[in-house]
């Protein structure tokens, strides 16, 4: 199952209407044009968030979204659509007609919901076998996505070419924060004895060219990437959105949905446009230009002394100097704004938020559970739990999660079993169930039976059947 699909459906609508609105957050229509804005995104296709299918939204709906999200910390959290009361059980599947539609789905991802029944109707030994609806439901709610048929390569491309290249920039502060990694041209010399050549995450905010954050790593992760990103919120506070491309790390499931917890709106960049992040390439231009060619008498350079030299030569003289385009410094600009960043939580918080949401089942003969190979114990009060809603980071499983799914609150936090402490042999005693009453034994016919023998005497009718005389 993909992290998409892994999300509830109340996540992905609610992640859709930020999508729509988000772009007007960071910058309000003026008076008299956020009705020409609302036209302008009523006109607009839309993915549907489970069916896939391009849609159309009224603009009375927009408008609803944009007001619930406007003016408050988390706007993805107002947009959320509230848990279904009846629960929003699971679609009655049997097992066998589940195992045989899962094989068909592998072997026929690209094939319609309808397509899937048609065929599985033919198959014998199925048992009962649900309608289209209930079919659809449960492929839905499994993550069993019709696949879309393969496309011609080069389309990004040739859409790119046909259309005008223009500059833009943000007109708040906070509105758009770019991202993204660079190879340095100096090797650094580890502590294994190797050099290797270092990567700087770089987050830069639009409008101000201040460098939020600055970093190296020796590798491109998910992992360096939420380091450095919860730095800059930390030190600059939660930007409207962030501009990055389509790298591993920047699509990962940690990031993705961390930024969508945090009401983050995620833009990549197109295929073959390294001209959208413009302004990090200008930006490497003057690290390797002036930092990294004063760098170059240093025999041994150690990350560490690179990220020392790097922090002081970011906030020293690249925030202090005077921008040819802005005519203003980068720290400067940032000061005078006007700024939309929001508050940023803690760093508990972001921890919490920078992680991918995984389901588990719990064993009931000991209460635990297995992650990336790892047996963790779920605490002795959450044994009536089978399905288990985790949260973690796959680089840190020091850090794991028990959420509950309906309100996306930590119900307690699950860490890996210690075989050696449990052999000591000390074991919490269990609430015993209520005890069971005495009763007394049964007697006579039951008062159902005797209503239908009843019903069935005053028809008039003989009993239907022939007795039998036995010797």
């Amino acid at each position: 199952m993909s992290d998409d699909e892994a999300l509830s459906i109340h996540e992905r609508w609610a992640r859709l209407r930020f999508s729509v609105v988000g772009p007007l957050l960071p910058s309000p229509p003026p008076t008299g044009k956020l009705r020409f804005e609302l036209e302008r995104l009523a006109r607009k296709t839309w993915r549907h968030p489970t069916k896939g299918a391009r849609v159309h939204f009224a603009l009375s709906t927009i408008e609803r979204w944009y007001y619930a999200a406007r003016g408050v910390s988390d706007p993805v959290g107002a947009l959320r659509r509230k848990p279904r009361r009846d629960g929003g059980h699971q679609p009655a599947i049997t097992h066998t007609f589940a195992a045989a539609l899962r094989r068909q789905y592998e072997e026929h991802p690209k094939w319609s919901y309808k397509l899937h029944l048609d065929n599985l109707v033919l198959l014998p030994d199925l048992g009962s076998l649900p309608s289209y609806s209930t079919l659809r439901r449960f492929m839905l709610a499994q993550g069993l996505h019709k696949q879309p048929r393969k496309q011609g390569h080069g389309g990004a491309k040739r859409r790119l070419e046909s259309r005008e290249v223009r500059s833009y920039e943000a007109e708040y502060v906070g509105g758009l924060w770019h991202l993204d990694f660079h190879f340095g041209s100096l090797k650094v010399l580890t502590h294994k004895g190797e050099w290797v050549r270092p990567i700087l995450l770089t987050i830069l905010d639009d409008r101000s060219r201040l460098a939020c954050h600055a970093q190296w790593y020796l590798s491109e992760t998910a992992d360096s990437l939420v380091h450095g990103l919860t730095q800059a919120f930390l030190k600059r506070g939660l930007p409207r959105s962030v501009l990055m491309d389509n790298g591993s790390a920047m699509t990962a499931a940690e990031t993705s949905q961390g930024l969508a917890r945090l009401s983050v709106l995620q833009r990549t960049t197109l295929p073959y446009s390294p001209h959208q992040n413009g302004k990090q390439e200008v930006f490497w231009a003057q690290v390797e230009g002036r930092l990294l060619a004063m760098l170059e008498g240093q025999a041994e350079l150690s990350l560490a002394l690179l990220n020392e030299a790097t922090q002081a030569w970011v906030e020293m003289e690249y925030q202090r100097k005077v921008h040819s385009e802005t005519a203003q410094t980068p720290l400067q600009r940032w000061l005078d704004g006007p700024s939309v960043t929001r508050h940023c939580p803690d760093l508990e918080e972001l921890r919490l938020g920078f992680t991918a949401k995984k389901t588990r089942t719990q064993r009931r003969s000991d209460g635990t559970f297995s992650l990336e190979g790892i047996r963790f114990e779920v605490p002795a009060r959450f044994r009536q739990i089978t399905k288990l809603e985790l949260r973690y980071a796959s680089w840190d499983l020091g850090h794991v999660w028990l959420m509950d799914p309906r309100t996306e609150v930590v119900l307690a936090r699950v860490f890996p079993l210690d075989k050696a402490r449990n052999a000591e042999g000390i074991r919490r005693p269990l609430a015993a169930p209520p005890p069971v009453q005495n009763t007394a034994e049964p007697s006579g016919i039951a008062p159902l039976l005797k209503k239908l023998m009843t019903d069935y005497a005053a028809t008039g009718l003989p009993p239907a059947y022939i007795p039998k005389e036995e010797s």
